[in-house]
């Protein structure tokens, strides 16, 4: 039975490893394989051997069971790996295969694959949004929790972006495809995903050493235990101890400790709206000790208002409003924007500049109806030798009040203020909490002046600010903490914030910015709310420390089993 039965099911079985094996030395590498296919191998001739001299101690049994088991531990591992793809098999069954697009005045349904950038795609009520455009007709409510984890419909109308993958909640709308294919937001948080579930953490590759250098350790303990019992004359129990040593410190364990926890901490990212580009920054992110925080669009809403409107003598408001608004069209800057808004909303008739130049950190300088025009800061009026003597007062009171002060300069004369505040997010002061509880140094970063910044610092409980920082010395002061021996994380959304975001050890981007800042940085959080970044960091400490209690373990049992194994009280099958 033995003959006929056992040895060709141990090949069928066994083949997996013998092959695997092989190339693993082929590679220049060691592994669990190798150990398994030289125990069974042994334990195989061996039995092979007493057969044919009619001794009657087989060792089928051993190797077949042995290898039954480990083919077992095969199939629990392909289950979790299989469990921690999930959240990639979810987001590729979120998009819909074929999208209703408007061609030659008709509507027609196409697939998805065919879409060009530029068509204009119809959604009604309880769709999902086929890909990533700009809304062109109608007004809606969509449900983005697949994407960005945010529960709540967000609203949406003419001008406002859409994500591919979306479920149109309510209104029907036409949009204007903006991104295909491999470009929409969901096929790169797929690849990104993917990448990380792929990729090493540091630790990682100190188990692979220590791996390295283990298996080689356990052939010579094998070799040595087997030789000491040959010599004293008891063949079997060293062929059986020293099958036992190899079986029980195969590091299937050991290599499996980090790879399987960085699939599932990734993962479970993707789900939260929490896209971790590697294993490397997500093991980093729980050695931060120091945050830093860009103001607007992190922990401001990105989305100021005019609150004051102050005319010094010569002018009057209406005519400060005109002549700001009007050299303000030009600009992109969500302060500019707001100024143009107000006046627009005040039914002031705007003309264009004739000439307009940004000044970084400071303002701008515009030509408008032949006069010269400064719109900006202390700094940019100090430039143009304007005396601020009789406003300096007026200046430092809205500053008190966490507003920023535009200064407005007509041909070389203050013409007056119009200050602007930003409103605070609603989820900022409880997750700066939360990171400061977490023993976290947490810093604001803005280029507001250090009483305004501080007025700002205050709403969200943040003492540490670094205010009247240029968007080019931003990476500078993150330099400046990591000297100091910190672990400093970085927190922004604009394009001026990619240089930081790349110098941090960990750089977050809020997924409702650019998309420069989201490339440069590390972990890219899906949502506008700062409760991501305290998520993510939650999640790499449970990542680590789900990581070192695996190591922990596979070490232990290896480092118990072996003498017990080489002592013969372990039989290879148990």
């Amino acid at each position: 039975f033995q003959w006929i039965l056992a040895t060709p099911v141990q090949f069928i079985i066994g083949y997996r490893f013998y092959r695997g094996a092989y190339h693993s030395v082929r590679g220049g590498g060691a592994n669990m394989d190798v150990l398994i296919a030289l125990g069974t191998s042994a334990a195989y001739f061996y039995s092979i051997y007493n057969l044919f001299n009619m001794v009657h101690e087989y060792y089928f049994e051993a190797s077949a069971v042995i290898i039954t088991l480990i083919v077992l531990g095969k199939l629990f591992e392909a289950i979790a790996k299989g469990k921690t793809s999930e959240a990639i098999k979810k987001l590729m069954g979120l998009q819909p295969k074929t999208a209703r697009v408007i061609r030659d005045d008709m509507e027609v349904d196409i697939d998805i694959d065919d879409l060009l950038i530029g068509d204009i795609i119809i959604v009604r009520p309880g769709e999902k949004v086929p890909v990533d455009g700009m809304i062109v007709e109608g007004s809606s409510a969509l449900d983005e929790s697949m994407i960005t984890g945010e529960s709540i419909p967000v609203d949406k109308k003419v001008g406002d972006q859409v994500i591919g993958a979306t479920i149109n909640k309510f209104g029907a709308f036409k949009f204007k495809a903006t991104k295909i294919g491999k470009d929409t937001v969901l096929s790169q948080i797929i690849r990104l995903v993917e990448d990380a579930q792929g990729s090493k953490a540091p630790v990682q590759k100190l188990a692979d050493k220590i791996s390295g250098i283990f298996v080689p350790i356990v052939l010579v303990i094998a070799l040595v235990t087997f030789l000491i019992f040959y010599f004293l004359g008891d063949f079997n129990t060293g062929l059986i101890n020293a099958v036992a040593i190899l079986v029980i410190a195969c590091p299937c364990a050991l290599g499996l400790a980090t790879p399987t926890a960085i699939m599932v901490g990734t993962g479970k990212g993707a789900e939260n709206g929490i896209l971790i580009k590697s294993g490397e920054h997500l093991e980093g992110a729980h050695k931060m000790d120091a945050i830093i925080f860009d103001k607007t669009g992190t922990i401001t809403k990105g989305e100021p208002e005019v609150t004051d409107v102050e005319a010094l003598k010569g002018f009057d408001e209406n005519e400060l409003l005109r002549v700001a608004g009007s050299v303000e069209k030009t600009s992109e800057h969500p302060l500019g924007q707001a100024i143009v808004g107000y006046a627009e909303a005040q039914l002031v008739m705007l003309k264009d500049a004739e000439s307009f130049a940004a000044v970084p950190g400071k303002g701008l300088k515009a030509k408008f109806e032949g006069k010269d025009v400064l719109i900006g800061n202390r700094k940019l009026m100090n430039d143009g030798d304007l005396d601020l003597t009789g406003i300096e007062e007026k200046i430092s009171t809205l500053e008190e009040q966490g507003k920023t002060a535009m200064l407005i300069a007509v041909d070389g004369r203050l013409a007056g203020i119009i200050a602007v505040a930003d409103q605070i997010k609603k989820t900022s002061l409880a997750a700066i909490k939360e990171l400061q509880g977490m023993g976290l140094q947490v810093y604001m970063i803005t280029g507001d002046n250090e009483r305004t910044a501080k007025a700002i610092a205050s709403q969200v409980g943040i003492d540490n600010v670094l205010a009247d920082v240029l968007p080019e010395h931003k990476a500078s002061k993150v330099e400046e903490l990591k000297s100091q021996g910190r672990h400093v994380g970085m927190v922004g959304d604009g394009i001026n914030d990619a240089p930081a975001l790349a110098a941090a050890d960990v750089g977050f981007a809020i997924g409702t910015g650019t998309d420069v800042a989201m490339e440069a940085a590390d972990i890219t959080l899906m949502r506008g709310d700062l409760s991501g970044v305290v998520t993510a960091i939650r999640l790499s400490h449970r990542t680590m420390k789900t990581i070192k209690q695996n190591l922990f373990w596979a070490f232990f049992y290896n480092s118990v089993g072996i003498p017990f194994a080489a002592l013969g009280f372990l039989n290879p099958m148990i």
